[in-house]
């Protein structure tokens, strides 16, 4: 059975576009989103649709959730359109003022009359005062619409792929937790025999074997990592349950795995054996690839 998208974890790495047309213009939306330990969105917004700009937020907030957003709005322009028109008739005006002064007041004429007329005021001045439509809004909304389906269409894509990554690092961490197990009694016989050796080096006459026995005991439940063996199974298990459980749980994925290192990092401290200290440090890596991807999941 197919997965419903918010039964699965979504990454806060996504894209999403959207192009549609109004009339003679075309108008872009773009959305970009990195990680981020809540919304921080930006926003770059064409003057005509920056009086919707909190509802914009409202609409990508609503939908993304969280994330180090970048969105875009801007309409594409004709060269025609984008080139400033000269205002002629008033061109036309200033040029009549000149030619009366020059009459009245022998004042000559400029030599380059024409690039003078172009910088008198409001010659090329564009007006170009737009109001939004509600038909043109319309046409816009459903665009945003559109570029937040695409993006959370990726953010989907981009956690199933953390998803299948966390559960090898977890098979993985498992697999080394059951290398470690002949070692430990391997480590119990080899810590009998080096303190038996000494005591037989260094003291002639006989020791209380009982003694002995009791002292070794204590020392070897010192190194004891039962415990911290089934708490690492534990929270490996409540990793892959909370995961399962669906987007928006990427903080308490973190927490697991920060939980899962004070176990690893006991085992070590507590292995006092070299090849165990050497699964353990492979266990550390595979931990910290967890923890890295992590900072991902929204």
């Amino acid at each position: 059975m197919q997965k419903n998208h918010l039964d699965m974890i979504q990454s806060m790495t996504g894209y999403g576009k959207a192009t549609v047309t109004f009339g003679e213009k075309k108008i872009h939306v773009e959305l970009k989103s990195l990680n981020s330990k809540a919304m921080d969105l930006s926003v770059r917004i064409a003057p005509l649709y920056r009086e919707k700009e909190m509802e914009i937020r409202n609409q990508i907030s609503k939908a993304l959730e969280r994330g180090k957003v970048d969105f875009s709005l801007w309409i594409e322009k004709e060269a025609a359109e984008m080139a400033t028109p000269i205002n002629a008739a008033l061109m036309s005006n200033y040029y009549e003022q000149f030619k009366n002064i020059a009459a009245t007041s022998d004042i000559p004429m400029p030599t380059d009359l024409f690039a003078t007329l172009l910088r008198m005021p409001d010659v090329l001045t564009k007006v170009d005062i737009q109001e939004l439509s509600d038909e043109e809004w319309t046409v816009v909304s459903q665009a945003i619409d559109e570029a937040i389906d695409q993006i959370t269409n990726f953010r989907i894509q981009e956690g199933a792929a953390l998803e299948k990554k966390f559960h090898e690092k977890l098979d993985n961490i498992e697999a080394l937790m059951k290398d470690i197990e002949p070692y430990e009694m391997e480590r119990v016989t080899k810590i009998r025999e080096k303190i038996t050796a000494a005591l037989e080096k260094t003291i002639s006459v006989d020791y209380d074997k009982n003694r002995l026995e009791q002292e070794l005991i204590y020392y070897i439940e010192k190194l004891d990592i039962n415990e911290e063996k089934q708490r690492l199974a534990n929270h490996l298990a409540y990793f892959r349950e909370t995961m399962a459980s669906g987007h928006g749980q990427g903080k308490k994925l973190g927490f697991i795995a920060q939980e899962m290192g004070r176990e690893i990092n006991t085992t070590g401290s507590k292995s006092n054996h070299a090849e165990m200290q050497n699964i353990v440090v492979r266990m550390k890596d595979e931990l910290e690839q967890i923890k890295e991807q992590v900072l991902n999941v929204m």
